[in-house]
């Protein structure tokens, strides 16, 4: 019998956790870093190799999707307003869980103290200034800790710590208010293009591409159409065939990020988990609310008729189609049936709004970034500021535009996430083990989402006929 692709990724998984305990038993960790972990990061990096052109193409592909400005604008304005609405109470509510429960807190000191050394060091190579002020690596007393956890020597350990550049230095001091914003518009897109740390400029630049791809008449923006397409079907598939080697790559990874955290003690193993067990339990709550609160509380608001019985029991085939294949794509024909016969919304908006909820609407992605992003500083002892958190608002809500919509796309996104605050995205190996499960719970939010602007969107524009007895009277027609 063959295996679908999310049963072999489990196990690749759950091999690589069995390995990296075996391996911290027997002491093997400097096996596994040696000739395991290596691959994880060849995994890494080609999930970053194909971030960056995959929002471009997808930001602009779904934009210029919006058709004509001129027919089509009031009810796109209103539709990419609701999307972008969702997703930031999304960001929000996962902001403030994380910063509630702290999850990541909850690992013991010490193995948060060690991950905090580890961070400085990357830091220090990576030419990045340390988060929050707090520097380890110059306390005397941790020196000795960071020389264990490395090769590096006392004076290669200083020199690791001095990041700041005078030129950093100058730029901070001498930034106005608003220098976000200039931040934010490129010069060189090509530059921009050439390092992730730049993508609100290539997500301003799609943007941009996208709407005036609109304002052009149809024979001349149809070529580049086509070429947009076209190239964001190639990236796409470059990340299945990706997926299709990701069972093996997530048992490197897994075990190789294991192995580095918890060396040859088996008993930091179990404290990883114990983490990762509070980290998902935020996450889901969060999805959680999202589905049985947030979008119930906007149809209460927007659309009275639809009880929220009916709501749900209009959107369940669609939900759990949504859950058993991660993917908000290939339950879009279900869901436009559900919404267009259950819910009673027109054609002529399903057919709009639901394609472009499908490219740009991931608000259980986005909330599952915020969390994962400020769990995992927590979990490296770094204090992120507020300023830091709006930015992870900020970016999350724009990467989810370019978020494709196909199962673990949202890990490409969480890179994205990741850099755009200063941290390492090769923690994403740390929270891998239980993103699968986690894929599928935020896909049904993603897909609950959509239902519901498609529902308040048919509302405002008179395009909603709910008949609350139209299930009953299929059921008892002779």
């Amino acid at each position: 019998m063959k295996l679908a692709l999310h049963w072999k990724i489990i196990i690749g998984l759950l091999l690589g956790v069995v390995w990296a305990i075996v391996s911290s038993k027997m002491g093997w960790s400097a096996f596994t870093l040696n000739w395991i972990a290596p691959f994880g990061t060849i995994f890494i990096n080609l999930l970053k190799l194909i971030a960056v052109p995959l929002v471009l193409f997808s930001i602009i592909s779904g934009v210029a999707g919006l058709g004509d400005p001129k027919s089509l604008g009031r009810m796109g304005l209103k539709t990419l307003v609701f999307y972008f609405t969702t997703t930031l109470l999304a960001v929000s509510l996962g902001l403030l869980l994380v910063n509630s429960l702290q999850p990541g807190k909850l690992i013991d000191e010490q193995s948060r103290i060690d991950n905090r050394i580890r961070y400085e060091l990357w830091a220090g190579n990576e030419g990045l200034e340390v988060k929050d002020g707090t520097n380890y690596l110059q306390d005397p007393t941790f020196v000795e800790r960071a020389q264990q956890l490395t090769s590096l020597s006392k004076d290669a350990l200083q020199d690791a710590t001095v990041t700041e550049k005078i030129e950093t230095a100058d730029k901070t001091k001498n930034a106005g208010p608003i220098q976000f914003l200039i931040d934010i518009v490129p010069t060189n897109i090509f530059m921009s293009l050439n390092d992730n740390g730049l993508m609100l400029q290539v997500i301003f630049f799609a943007l941009f591409f996208g709407i005036s791809m609109l304002f052009i008449p149809d024979e001349k923006s149809n070529p580049v159409k086509h070429f947009v397409d076209g190239a964001m079907e190639v990236f796409l598939k470059m990340v299945d065939i990706i997926m299709q080697a990701s069972p093996f790559f997530v048992f490197a990874l897994l075990a190789g990020v294991i192995s580095k955290m918890a060396g040859d003690d088996l008993g930091k193993v179990l404290e990883i988990f114990k983490g990762l067990s509070w980290y998902s339990l935020t996450v889901f709550l969060g999805l959680v609310l999202m589905i049985f609160a947030v979008y119930p509380l906007i149809l209460k608001l927007f659309v009275k008729a639809i009880s929220y019985t009916g709501f749900f029991k209009g959107m369940s085939p669609a939900q759990t189609l949504a859950f058993s294949t991660s993917s908000s794509a290939a339950t879009l024909p279900v869901t436009m049936e559900c919404v267009e016969d259950n819910l009673g919304v027109d054609k002529k908006v399903t057919s709009f709004v639901l394609p472009i909820g499908a490219t740009v609407n991931m608000d259980g992605t986005s909330l599952y970034q915020a969390v994962a992003v400020v769990f995992l500083a927590q979990l490296h002892m770094i204090d992120l500021t507020l300023g830091q958190q709006l930015t992870i608002v900020l970016t999350a809500t724009l990467a989810s535009i370019g978020s494709a919509a196909v199962p673990s796309a949202g890990l490409v996104m969480l890179i994205i996430v990741l850099q755009s605050v200063g941290l390492n995205p090769a923690w994403i190996g740390i929270i891998l083990p239980v993103d699968r499960i986690l894929d599928m719970c935020r896909t049904v939010v993603n897909v609950t989402g959509d239902a519901t602007v498609s529902t308040v969107i048919a509302k405002g524009e008179g395009l909603l006929q709910y008949n609350p007895h139209v299930d009953e009277e299929e059921t008892f027609a002779p």
